[in-house]
């Protein structure tokens, strides 16, 4: 799947590749030869935990630089008065009364338990594009869905959000 990032995710995942590349993977190098030159690599515990971390970072670095190379660049930017990407909105629960409070990221951000929600959620491409006031149906499967007003649109700088881990 290709993954949808905006400009900023793009930087901050070459970052975290950098300091992978640079830093860490000089440490877990370090930590294999320390631990293989302890004896016996059949029974060296210490050896095959470092070489498993060593081998994690690399996965990861891989995974990253997938990601990269099959990303589709989605812009931040919406009109002042719609629902966009890094918006924080307050949405109108019809069937529980409620109003939740939700900010509209990219997939790699995404955390329901944090209150940010991916433009690639049902609730997310549902909302995307709408403006405040405005009733939106949430098709969650063929068979059920739900109705949510647009209480609110809060316009919310990129900055503090960090890459999740995965």
């Amino acid at each position: 799947m290709r993954e949808k990032l905006t400009k900023s995710d793009v930087e901050k995942i070459q970052q975290e590749i950098e300091h992978r590349k640079l830093v860490e993977r000089k440490k877990l190098i370090e930590s294999v030869k320390e631990a293989r030159s302890h004896g016996d690599l059949s029974e060296n515990f210490e050896y095959h935990a470092a070489k498993k971390e060593k081998n994690r970072n690399e996965s990861r670095i891989r995974y990253l630089e997938r990601m990269l190379k099959t990303a589709i660049i989605v812009e931040d930017n919406s009109k002042e008065d719609e629902v966009g990407l890094n918006n924080t909105v307050q949405l109108y629960c019809e069937d529980d009364d409620e109003v939740e409070t939700y900010r509209l990221v990219t997939s790699v951000r995404g955390s329901s338990l944090n209150g940010r929600i991916s433009i690639e959620s049902p609730i997310g491409k549902a909302i995307l594009g709408h403006k405040e006031g405005e009733r939106v149906y949430i098709k969650v499967n063929d068979q059920f869905g739900y109705y949510v007003v647009i209480k609110k649109i809060i316009k919310t700088q990129d900055e503090e959000d960090q890459i999740r881990s995965f």
